[in-house]
């Protein structure tokens, strides 16, 4: 009984913190305020700080886990929302995609090997750079752990946010589009909320970059567990 009442106070807590520094957010949206980055903050210093285990912690925010299946449903919208888009610029979309996994796929081993990474990590490394249903997809192909590419996704998100307004800033990019792409395509959903903020048109095409970039690598997964083994 007691563990259940603990297990049910880590998931009000969990969305609790999460929509107090949302709010925050509205109000003063600096990068570090990001609601991603103080929540994860707060709650591992939560979970430290009561000395509670991970499995406790997980025994009923895991439906927090379980809501990525509706919400990979869900990126059917935004498909259907800007298919005017796609259908004027397929093309670019599923290239700049293409290479985007290219890219990521072949530093993570550049840099995984030049540090002596172990394997595991290195497989779960190589999902990092798609939104987390898609992320946790693939890794299961490639050989990785899910809770590691889970952190790993995190982490390159919120890098996508704290450089990618000052990444854009030195690239001499003409178009909204060519903005918001890079942005959608490498640190997927914190990426995309920067690209909504620079406009809707940067929101859009990040939308979709993010979503043609996830279902290609877990489409292409199988292969790239071959080829790097």
């Amino acid at each position: 009984m007691k563990d259940s009442i603990a297990s049910l106070f880590f998931l009000f807590a969990t969305i609790a913190v999460f929509y107090g520094n949302q709010a925050v957010y509205k109000r003063h949206q600096r990068p570090w305020l990001t609601p991603a980055i103080p929540t994860s903050i707060l709650l591992i210093a939560l979970v430290q700080g009561t000395s509670t285990s991970y499995p406790m912690y997980f025994k009923d925010t895991q439906w927090l886990v379980w809501l990525l299946g509706p919400a990979t449903v869900a990126f059917a919208l935004p498909i259907y929302q800007n298919r005017r888009i796609i259908r004027q610029y397929w093309m670019a979309l599923v290239a700049g995609s293409v290479v985007s996994i290219v890219v990521s796929v072949w530093a993570t081993l550049l840099v995984a090997r030049a540090l002596s990474l172990d394997e595991q990590i290195t497989r779960s490394l190589l999902s990092r750079s798609v939104s987390t249903p898609f992320a946790l997809e693939s890794t299961a192909h490639l050989g990785g752990t899910a809770q590691l590419t889970g952190v790993f996704v995190v982490i390159t998100g919120l890098f996508g946010i704290v450089l990618g307004e000052v990444v854009l800033t030195l690239i001499p990019l003409r178009t909204r589009f060519a903005k918001g792409a890079p942005l959608g395509s490498a640190a997927h959903g914190f990426g995309l909320s920067v690209a909504r903020g620079l406009g809707r048109e940067e929101g859009a095409v990040a939308s979709l970059t993010m979503i043609f970039s996830g279902v290609l690598m877990v489409l292409c997964s199988p292969l790239i567990a071959r080829l790097v083994a």
